[in-house]
């Protein structure tokens, strides 16, 4: 069994599976025809995201009863340091591992896997190696046993273009990237070569954050995979459109700005293309996130050429207060009130959605169920 998006609408990706279906090779993040090509009889449900956040919320609150320094990772899962914590709890981190799992199942009804180590990479590794339900335990004696025989795609972070380069030069797997030179590392693959040299070795000493402590916002991004191709002009850009509505809508709600937007186009050969643009000054305009992003399509892409899925990110985000604006002495005037027009346009369109619904006002754009565009 694997849990699915929906294949009518092209976004047919595997998002979890049981361990059964694990065991045919079926992957997270592979599409759905690729796995039913490994497990014939799979059986797929879709995914229930509201439901899902509702239980982990309640699971990362029974944490906070045991230590508050609780760092979210994902939506499903969290590394909790508990050094402080086990004096009081008059345990041993695998008692009180045992203990949280415990609690869960029998307060929450789930199951959770639990990885202890000195370090939240190597902790991260440990609850991905027994599933489910279980406690691994990595130690500063046990680590180059347990740890350097995995294939170098277990590290986290490392993705599928870091594993092809680190094939090609023979390195394998966690011990061979621990056993490697770091300015090798480094050369290969730039400064994140050798933080996974240092991560390898055991030397993350990231600390887990509070609870409370939010991460501050480094992107927002809106991506979409449509019901079919898009072809020309007229098709992207209604994508375009639709959404940069989205992107623009979170920096207002968040009272930040961008200065650079990104696109992502994905083919209908699965094959991904990104690239990113400055922006003069700071914006939070969908007006002149679209204006950026079409430019970046035009001049990087053949309109002609269909497709598959597009995103859209803002990065480079700074408080909507912080922004400075240096533009010509005789355009100044028009420029300046142009600008606070349109800002107080999509402030107010804003608070129209926030009390009718996002799908109460919106820029005008091509509408089209067709292409899963609403």
């Amino acid at each position: 069994m694997a849990v699915a998006g929906d294949p009518k609408n092209r976004s047919g990706i595997i998002l979890a599976k049981n361990e059964k279906a694990k065991k045919y090779g079926i992957k997270t993040a592979e599409t759905v025809w690729q796995a039913r090509k490994k497990c014939p009889s799979l059986v797929l449900v879709p995914p229930h995201r509201d439901r899902y956040s509702e239980v982990s919320k309640q699971v990362k609150a029974l944490f906070c009863d045991y230590t508050d320094q609780v760092e979210s990772f994902g939506l499903d899962e969290a590394w909790l340091d508990v050094t402080g914590s086990l004096a009081y709890f008059k345990s041993s981190p695998v008692q009180l591992a045992n203990r949280i799992r415990e609690q869960v199942k029998n307060d929450i009804g789930i199951t959770v896997s639990v990885g202890i180590s000195f370090n939240k990479i190597f902790a991260k590794l440990g609850s991905d190696m027994k599933k489910p339900d279980a406690t691994t335990s990595i130690t500063r004696g046990n680590y180059q046993q347990l740890v350097w025989s995995l294939p170098a795609s277990e590290l986290l972070f490392v993705g599928k273009v870091a594993t092809d380069e680190l094939h090609r030069h023979y390195i394998n797997t966690i011990g061979d990237i621990a056993r490697s030179e770091r300015v090798v590392l480094n050369q290969l693959l730039g400064k994140g070569g050798d933080v996974l040299w240092l991560y390898a070795n055991g030397m993350d000493e990231e600390p887990v954050r509070r609870y409370d402590d939010l991460e501050q916002v480094k992107s927002i991004g809106n991506g979409m995979t449509f019901r079919r191709d898009l072809v020309g002009v007229d098709e992207i850009k209604a994508g375009i459109i639709s959404l940069s509505d989205e992107v623009a809508y979170r920096l207002r709600e968040a009272r930040l700005k961008c200065g650079t937007i990104q696109i992502m186009i994905k083919t209908p050969k699965l094959t991904n293309i990104s690239r990113q643009k400055q922006i003069t000054t700071p914006t939070y305009l969908q007006k002149e996130i679209v204006h950026t992003a079409i430019e970046l399509i035009e001049s990087n892409w053949r309109m002609s050429d269909p497709i598959r899925a597009l995103t859209v990110t803002a990065m480079n985000l700074v408080d909507e207060n912080d922004v400075c604006q240096q533009i010509s002495l005789f355009d100044m005037d028009d420029h300046r009130h142009t600008k606070e027009r349109y800002e107080k346009i999509e402030d107010a369109m804003s608070k129209i959605r926030k009390k009718h619904g996002k799908s109460s006002i919106g820029m005008g754009y091509v509408h089209s169920e067709e292409l899963g565009i609403n």
